[in-house]
């Protein structure tokens, strides 16, 4: 018996310490964790820097705190609050383009507070949060202490928060055993930012992000919040009719003696836009064929003069010519004086091949010209081609607000150089159409048809060329080469053929059938008008089709 007892003492001493190890593991895994988080390393940001949060979603950018001011990234603020902030970084120049005046900042400008509007720091350009809120139309709240951070709220919908009982553990991640970024006093509030099963997201009134338990989360509250931004209103420029303009081509000072002869042929014609000016160098250079007697002429018949720009010559490299404050401005002061000098109703901007770097310079020099055009009560339009992924940087969303009128020219779906096919079918343009008025409203939109043709040459060696010919010679052309048309009911186009041993010719011929098919979707989108390519091209009959005025 005696040696029974100490061998029940020592299993019940294994016993109780084995039920002590399996009860410390079960608190160890049931029981949450107080531990901290490394606020730095969750809100990645440290020192001066402060942690972005856009809509409640932490962005990968960092602002800097600098005298009780905010300043955010000026790239970032581009990207996604407001794409107006133009910053030179050539000259140093942070630019806001307004409907009436253009504003010019620097790292010495200082907003109404007296501190700086811009900082720069490591080569990066810096907005300030008073400067962001007095032309955007967004909610800013800062919070101080370990880690700064700055919350942007740019939507407005009503939010929906709750008060926390007997406050409420503020966690990174779902789940007990996650680190502890906030303990919230009793009463203490949370806005709602997502739901699950047992754990929701939560923004904290003291602006800390992260999870707590629904059991935690009490009586409702719904947030609306009042803006008191007001939007820039953009007075545009616009006809009471709808436009029918042609191109004329100018090639030189001679050229602008055809207009009268050309004219003889048409119908319905109020805006006529010769190719003038054609810039040459990256300065701002430009040639000119302009000519008073052909704007005096045309406005005896009722006719606007548009003036078109281009920016063709292969020694102009966009990007760069638009890429610096000072040029623009000066190409714009030389184009107002054309303007004077010659009584221009407008100017028609024709800028193609660009590369996508320049697409934020385009757009810039758009706003800054609409400017100086809008204080001349004169029309600025732009030139399009058919929207595709691949020219998206035009932007022709902020077209539609700061230009009069957005053209797409709704042509050179095959082109020179490229493969076989048809100038415009009815897909390609009514596609270009309807993605144009998905960014810009119907009574800015033009669509351009084509006046011309090509015929396309294939030879035995499968290599492709092709010519373009207006309408009329093209009709000449299938009569001589006595083509037999066959209309394709999905191109809307006459298609034919020349078969031949060295070569092979083809035609989709644009004529007045699918012209007036063309116009039909005009009419039916009820767009602000047509633009033809170009004068000269076409037989009379065609005026009695292009008709958008009765």
């Amino acid at each position: 018996m005696k040696k029974v007892v100490p061998i029940l003492l020592l299993i019940g001493v294994a016993l109780c310490a084995l039920i002590g190890s399996l009860g410390y593991k079960a608190y160890k895994k049931y029981s949450p964790t107080k531990e901290s988080a490394n606020l730095e390393e969750f809100y990645q940001a440290s020192g001066s820097q402060s942690a972005i949060f856009l809509n409640d979603e932490l962005q990968e950018a960092k602002g800097l705190s600098q005298g009780g001011h905010i300043y955010f990234p000026i790239l970032w603020v581009n990207q996604n609050l407001n794409e107006r902030f133009y910053w030179d970084s050539n000259e140093w120049l942070l630019i806001y383009a307004l409907p009436e005046e253009i504003l010019r900042m620097d790292a010495a400008t200082r907003g109404a507070s007296g501190a700086p509007v811009v900082v720069i720091q490591d080569q990066e350009a810096y907005l300030s949060d008073e400067l962001l809120l007095q032309y955007t139309n967004v909610r800013l709240q800062s919070f101080s202490g370990e880690v700064i951070r700055t919350f942007v709220d740019s939507k407005w919908e009503a939010e929906e928060w709750r008060t926390m009982k007997g406050g409420g553990t503020v966690r990174e991640k779902g789940g007990i055993k996650s680190l502890v970024v906030a303990k919230e006093p009793e009463g203490a509030k949370a806005k709602v930012i997502d739901t699950m099963e047992r754990w929701a997201k939560v923004r904290t009134e003291d602006g800390h992000i992260g999870y707590v338990e629904n059991r935690k989360l009490g009586e409702k509250e719904e947030r609306i919040y009042d803006s008191a931004y007001q939007a820039p209103v953009y007075q545009n420029i616009s006809s009471d009719r709808k436009i029918c303009l042609a191109w004329h081509q100018v090639t030189s000072p001679e050229g602008n003696k055809s207009i009268q002869k050309l004219l003889q042929n048409t119908k319905g014609i109020n805006v006529i836009s010769p190719t003038w000016y054609a810039l040459t160098d990256n300065d701002g250079n430009y040639n000119s064929f302009a000519d008073r007697s052909y704007v005096d002429y045309l406005h005896e018949q009722g006719i606007q003069v548009w003036a078109l720009i281009d920016n063709f010559s292969s020694n102009v490299q966009t990007e760069v010519l638009l890429s610096k404050t000072a040029t623009r401005q000066k190409l714009i002061e030389r184009l107002m004086q054309e303007v004077d000098t010659y009584n221009l109703d407008g100017l028609n901007l024709d800028f193609e091949s660009l590369k996508e770097s320049a697409g934020p310079h385009y757009v810039q020099f758009i706003r800054e010209l609409s400017v100086s055009c809008r204080k001349k009560q004169i029309v600025l339009s732009v030139d399009n081609h058919v929207p595709a992924s691949f020219n998206a940087f035009y932007n022709r969303k902020e077209q539609g607000i700061v230009a009069d009128y957005v053209i797409i020219m709704g042509y050179d779906e095959h082109y020179s150089g490229g493969d076989a096919g048809p100038v415009a079918s009815m897909p390609y343009v009514k596609k270009g159409i309807e993605d144009t008025l998905k960014e810009v409203p119907k009574e800015k939109v033009i669509n351009a048809i084509p006046l011309y043709t090509r015929v396309w040459k294939e030879n035995k060696d499968g290599e492709t060329s092709s010519d373009a010919l207006g309408i009329s010679d093209a009709k000449a052309w299938v009569n001589s080469n006595r083509v037999a048309l066959q209309w394709q009911e999905d191109n809307g186009l006459y298609y034919g053929q020349v078969p031949g041993e060295e070569e092979r010719k083809e035609i989709w011929l644009e004529e007045e059938k699918s012209i007036g098919l063309k116009m039909n979707l005009i009419r039916d989108y009820d767009l602000a008008g047509v633009a033809c390519w170009k004068l000269g091209f076409e037989p009379a009959a065609i005026w009695d089709i292009v008709k958008v005025n009765e």
